[in-house]
């Protein structure tokens, strides 16, 4: 990452942004009138939201071509899909996520999901960071210089 581009950075900070925007506005870390949150937030919500749209920054960074590419390099794209909505599920409201409560019930919700969101944060985070690193690795791996 100490070689990327000024382009680069931009995106990293744009994609972090926007992530931010996207995850908080419907867990209600923002406050807005678009909706509501039954239950507060926990304590490591925050961190967690702020940590998932990072990763999601950087890694949407990764996919910014240079003038030195030539070919796409392999995209994790499962890895960092699955990342960033297992960390929307953990940050979220357990029983105004209508998927959980369809799946489990609003005492479920409670009783057997909630518990759960902390690791799902975890997992979630896990994902995002194995993606970005597959991805660094393979830009790294894979610089083309460009013909003469």
């Amino acid at each position: 990452m100490r070689h990327w581009t000024r382009r680069r950075w931009v995106t990293a900070a744009g994609g972090t942004a926007a992530a931010l925007v996207v995850l908080g506005v419907p867990a209600v870390l923002i406050p807005n009138g678009l909706f509501t949150r039954e239950i507060e937030p926990t304590w490591w919500s925050y961190p967690a939201w702020v940590a998932t749209a990072v990763l999601s920054g950087l890694l949407l960074a990764t996919y910014v071509r240079t003038e030195t590419q030539e070919a796409p390099s392999p995209s994790p794209g499962r890895k960092g899909l699955g990342g960033t909505v297992l960390a929307w599920f953990a940050i979220g409201c357990p029983v105004c996520n209508k998927l959980v409560l369809l799946a489990v019930g609003a005492s479920g919700a409670m009783n057997w999901f909630a518990p759960l969101q902390p690791a799902l944060a975890v997992a979630g985070l896990g994902l995002l960071a194995a993606a970005l690193r597959t991805r660094l690795r393979t830009l790294k791996a894979c610089r083309v210089d460009r013909p003469v």
